[in-house]
């Protein structure tokens, strides 16, 4: 699944259409130093990714990663791509600071994939490389947010052909009954019984699905949560960590802290009178 901590930097993007009377593009053989994702609108050949083969046609999907040597070999006839070249780091906020690391990793399980049904992923890509021609004030910004809306019609996508579609959609049905049930406490028996799965498989799929536990996935919700009712300043700390369903106050502000880097107190100080001062004593 792909990192939700990513910011990308987009190096350029490229798309091309040509018919039977045009000269395909020439054979590409290098290595690049930035993550580089294709896909294909049409045409026939051969692209290899890190001695994989995958062959040319409407709705292949190609991810290729830093430092990965590839050819791409197409053939007569007519066809075409679009492409955006970037780079990411993953920005993260924790114990009241950014971190910030590069990112070389591969960001796509697959090199190559052919997409089905891939109508709203050509027209994000479409957007994305539009923006990019056009040049408008503010592209950068806007190309950026057009990327990460990609990864997401991509993830879609690959979702659905999944044939997991069926435990993606539970997971989503844990999810919402997480939003509608955050003054409980939920026990990982209690969701598994929801969906008729054991707790050892739906905390697999859980996982694989969000990427975190099920039981930290509830709590972010909660700490979420806890932000908003902070800041309408109506409530103390105690008041907020029984309505999200915590019998500990002080548990409850140890996940507040390990989360935002900051107690709740300060939390709400900080955001609503920019200081570590606390005028509003919420105990």
């Amino acid at each position: 699944m792909l990192s939700d901590q990513l910011f990308f930097h987009i190096h350029y993007c490229n798309h091309r259409s040509f018919d039977d009377k045009e000269r395909p593009p020439r054979k590409i053989n290098r290595t690049l130093s930035h993550h580089e994702l294709i896909l294909f609108t049409g045409g026939s050949g051969t692209i290899t990714i890190d001695q994989r083969h995958y062959s040319i046609k409407k709705g292949m999907l190609c991810y290729i990663r830093p430092g990965l040597h590839h050819t791409f070999e197409p053939e007569a006839g007519p066809g075409g791509f679009l492409s955006v070249h970037f780079s990411c780091a993953e920005v993260e906020w924790s114990q009241n600071q950014w971190i910030i690391h590069e990112c070389t990793k591969q960001l796509m399980k697959k090199l190559g994939k052919q997409l089905m049904d891939a109508y709203e992923v050509e027209a994000s890509f479409r957007r994305l490389t539009d923006c990019w021609d056009q040049k408008r004030p503010g592209y950068p910004f806007a190309a950026r947010t057009l990327l990460q809306q990609l990864f997401l019609a991509i993830a879609d996508n690959v979702r659905k052909q999944n044939q997991n579609f069926a435990s993606s959609l539970k997971v989503e049905r844990i999810v919402d009954y997480m939003q509608r049930n955050l003054s409980k406490h939920i026990t990982l028996n209690e969701l598994s019984a929801l969906i008729q799965l054991s707790p050892t498989y739906l905390t697999r799929i859980f996982k694989e699905s969000t990427g975190s536990s099920v039981i930290s996935y509830f709590n972010q919700l909660k700490i979420d949560k806890a932000k908003e009712l902070l800041l309408e300043g109506d409530y103390k700390i105690k008041e907020i960590a029984h309505l999200l369903g915590f019998a500990d106050e002080f548990y409850f502000s140890r996940l507040f802290k390990k989360s935002e880097g900051l107690s709740p107190l300060d939390y709400y100080s900080k955001n609503v009178h920019g200081s570590s001062d606390h005028p509003w004593i919420g105990h």
